[in-house]
């Protein structure tokens, strides 16, 4: 891909390659191939002091003000750690990995989502997040290469980078930014983990539902407002049954809160669900 005046930021580039990308897809009318590959490239391009890129290594140059102290945006973390990676087009459906499968890549999503799930022993789901694109995904075990957690499957058709465990670490080891980032990551990761197992905890279901409507709101919701989620699948984010969540979305609506149609719902009164997220105390 030819450098683009006027597109300097990583983030813009990461939007320039998706752009492009689509258009590779769009045009392979054959229909038999099962993989669309293309490059992430970053461009040539300047950057304002205390940092920038150079492309001939990866490396960054930080200054001695706050050295320490700097990691890089998701963003740029996404592109820096990816730079030069092949992606590959996955179908919804798709599995990246299974709960204990040994752990030996990490995911970049650049187009679409994929949802993170733990099963217990005799089968029961609960989903722990939805990663949406860019983001990073299977960092821990690729990390420290201990057994998978959790399953990651695609929610839909997802344009997919990754790097095996020695590319990764050797990434890691020749660029300390990359590594204090990947650290703010995993921390990020930990503290969401932290604050579910508080919700599980110290919420009743309605402040969990609340809640988590809130959060599938804010990336899931189309432009009109509608969520593309139906009530099993909120079931499994809550570790709750069906009924009990059907019963809720029924009160809910009722009370002119949502709008519930077919494997959509659509919030009507944001400021009482978050009343009732931040409010809900386990009584039940």
């Amino acid at each position: 891909m030819l450098p683009v005046e006027g597109h300097n930021s990583l983030s813009s580039r990461l939007m320039i390659w998706q752009s492009e990308s689509r258009v590779i897809k769009d045009s392979a009318s054959d229909g038999h191939r099962e993989f669309h590959q293309c490059k992430i490239a970053l461009l040539e391009a300047s950057r304002s002091a205390p940092k920038r890129m150079s492309t001939t290594n990866g490396s960054y140059l930080v200054g001695t003000v706050g050295a320490l102290d700097q990691a890089l945006s998701d963003s740029d973390l996404f592109a820096l750690l990816f730079d030069n990676c092949i992606a590959d087009t996955m179908p919804s459906g798709k599995h990246l990995f299974l709960q204990e499968d040994r752990s030996d890549r990490i995911f970049g999503l650049i187009e679409g989502s994929v949802e993170i799930s733990i099963y217990s022993i005799d089968g029961q789901k609960l989903v722990a997040n939805v990663q949406m694109a860019p983001s990073i995904i299977g960092e821990i075990g690729a990390l420290d290469g201990g057994l998978r957690t959790a399953t990651a499957i695609c929610r839909s058709d997802c344009f997919i980078v990754s790097l095996d465990r020695l590319q990764l670490l050797r990434r890691i080891e020749e660029n300390p930014l990359l590594a204090r980032s990947i650290l703010q990551l995993v921390c990020k990761r930990v503290r969401w983990v932290t604050e579910s197992l508080g919700d599980h905890a110290f919420l009743n279901i309605e402040g969990r539902l609340a809640k988590r409507l809130l959060l599938l709101n804010s990336i899931l919701a189309d432009p009109s407002g509608w969520i593309g989620i139906s009530q099993s699948e909120i079931a499994e984010f809550l570790g709750a049954t069906r009924e009990s969540v059907n019963k809720l979305l029924n009160g809910w609506r009722s009370r002119s809160l949502i709008d519930v149609r077919r494997g959509r719902i659509k919030i009507i009164n944001s400021r009482v669900l978050r009343q009732l997220a931040t409010e809900g105390s386990d009584t039940c």
